[in-house]
């Protein structure tokens, strides 16, 4: 378990990165922070993911003292090219089509900042996940349920329909939900 005397807060508006957290048995606070979630041309994944936890580290950092913090982002990348949260429905079916019978990666990067001791740990997960062929119908269907529209990759493998998408994954199931935990634990116990 973590031992500290120190807030913890979670820096995410997600609710399944919460849900994570809380199976850790952690006590945390939790706010929203607002970053551009922008790829750069050329950008690896894994750089990416780290620089966008980075930079929401950065914001979180003003906005409590003597803590310790939590920022992460996730991604999904499909032949190298990096799939988005949708925007609108028809973005939705677009990229559920793009991903059915064919395997993606999801990558999270994350950061953990301890102020009191200046103690920060930044690093990455990732997972391949394997889709199998869906009909046009279960997506559809899935994505006029209002499920995907705040998910990258525009799915959940977790609590709704979209678990049945997945054919196989291979890796940490808990990264494609949002956090990495077992890294994050790890990561937790460094900085305290």
């Amino acid at each position: 378990m973590i031992k500290t005397k120190l807030p913890i807060y979670l820096a995410s508006k997600s609710p399944r990165r919460r849900k994570l957290l809380k199976q850790l048995g952690i006590k945390f606070k939790s706010f929203s922070v607002n970053s551009s979630e922008d790829f750069l041309d050329g950008e690896h994944p894994i750089e990416c993911v780290k620089r966008i936890a980075m930079e929401k580290m950065d914001i979180a950092k003003k906005r409590v003292n003597n803590s310790i913090i939590i920022t992460a982002d996730t991604i999904v990348v499909l032949s190298g090219t990096v799939i988005g949260k949708p925007t609108k429905k028809i973005d939705a079916i677009k990229i559920l089509s793009l991903l059915s019978g064919k395997v993606h990666s999801v990558y999270t990067g994350f950061c953990v900042f301890n102020q009191k001791y200046n103690k920060q740990l930044l690093d990455y997960e990732k997972t391949e996940v394997e889709f199998r062929k869906l009909t046009k119908d279960e997506i559809v269907d899935y994505v006029d349920g209002g499920s995907p529209m705040d998910k990258a990759g525009a799915y959940g493998i977790q609590d709704d329909f979209g678990a049945v998408f997945v054919k196989r994954i291979n890796g940490c199931y808990y990264n494609v939900v949002g956090l990495p935990l077992t890294k994050l634990y790890n990561a937790l116990r460094k900085v305290t």
